[in-house]
């Protein structure tokens, strides 16, 4: 109809003379191209606006789209540098208001109705796109996209490189509060992701069933110890969490291959279930996320972790 209604004007217009018509013709092209082009800026930013965004999120991504309504940005970084500096319209949620704490056991996950509340306070709904980073390489930003996971919310990013590349590689920074909008979000936890100490216990003969330690290997071999017991739950591997970023490219996600051959040489496979720990599941966290990228589908965090583990008298121990 556009078309239409152009073709339409340009013969009520047309005269006999040569003249007329060229300065028709110009009005006419003009229109046109004005049209065409108003109309395919407008189609870009419909696609923009639609395009679902990856697991793991650039920088330069993030900065295309970081105004659109359905993205809320979450920072996790410690809070004195998130007053001195954060990505734009990003709000502040402290780690602690995520976890709970029962000592010796640390990095449980915290009742429902916790939760929720403390969602709702940072404007959450079951449709917002959340992009989650911190100021240490993801641990705490990978933390609080499991716990989405494992609350079936569908839409999440992790930033690749977090602040630390996002502000090294000259993207825009704000400072001081950012008044975040509230919600009435409702978090209900479900059976995916996630996995305690009897399902452990039952699957340790299970060759289908890998242990993914994420700790140091001074944590895993027990020289260092921070639980009444040192070492690692029996046929786990040890992968620390930080050889998944490369310090050299601002701690973003080493390249899938390379990732991808330091899992294999340690006998984890894609169709394997991996269980994923640390001492609170805080770093094994990112891991879990690392491994969702590389396309495993069945992998669960422990929670309660080695805090757990190594705390407990019913429990076996590797060193």
């Amino acid at each position: 109809m556009f078309m239409l209604g152009i073709i339409s004007h340009f013969f009520g217009l047309v005269k006999a003379d040569a003249y007329n018509f060229c300065e028709l013709h110009r009005v006419l092209s003009y229109r046109c191209w004005k049209a065409i082009l108003a109309r395919s800026l407008t189609f870009e930013r419909l696609d923009m606006n639609q395009t679902p965004l990856p697991l793991i999120l650039e920088p330069d991504h993030l900065e295309a789209v970081r105004e659109r309504a359905d993205i809320l940005i979450v920072d996790l970084s410690k809070a004195e540098t998130w007053l001195k500096y954060h990505i734009p319209g990003a709000v502040h949620l402290e780690y602690s208001q995520m976890i709970e704490i029962q000592k010796p056991v640390m990095g449980l996950l915290p009742a429902d109705e916790i939760l929720s509340r403390v969602f709702s306070q940072i404007g959450l709904t079951p449709d917002t796109h959340v992009v989650a980073y911190d100021d240490e390489g993801g641990g705490k930003a990978g933390r609080l996209l499991w716990t989405l996971d494992v609350g079936g919310h569908q839409h999440y990013s992790l930033l690749n490189g977090g602040l630390v590349a996002w502000a090294t590689e000259g993207n825009p920074l704000a400072s001081g509060q950012e008044q975040p909008g509230t919600s009435q979000y409702i978090y209900k936890h479900t059976d995916q992701g996630i996995c305690d100490k009897q399902y452990i216990l039952d699957h340790l003969d299970d060759p289908n069933v890998r242990l993914l330690d994420c700790r140091s290997i001074e944590e895993f071999n027990g020289s260092k110890r921070f639980a009444q017991r040192g070492g690692h739950i029996p046929g786990a591997v040890n992968m620390d969490w930080l050889l998944a970023m490369d310090q050299n490219n601002h701690l973003r996600l080493r390249d899938d291959e390379s990732l991808l051959a330091m899992l294999n040489e340690r006998g984890i496979h894609r169709d394997q279930e991996v269980i994923v720990y640390c001492q609170s599941h805080h770093r094994s966290s990112h891991t879990y996320f690392v491994l969702k990228h590389l396309g495993f589908e069945k992998v669960l965090g422990y929670p309660g972790a080695w805090s757990e583990w190594g705390n407990s008298s019913d429990t076996p121990v590797e060193t």
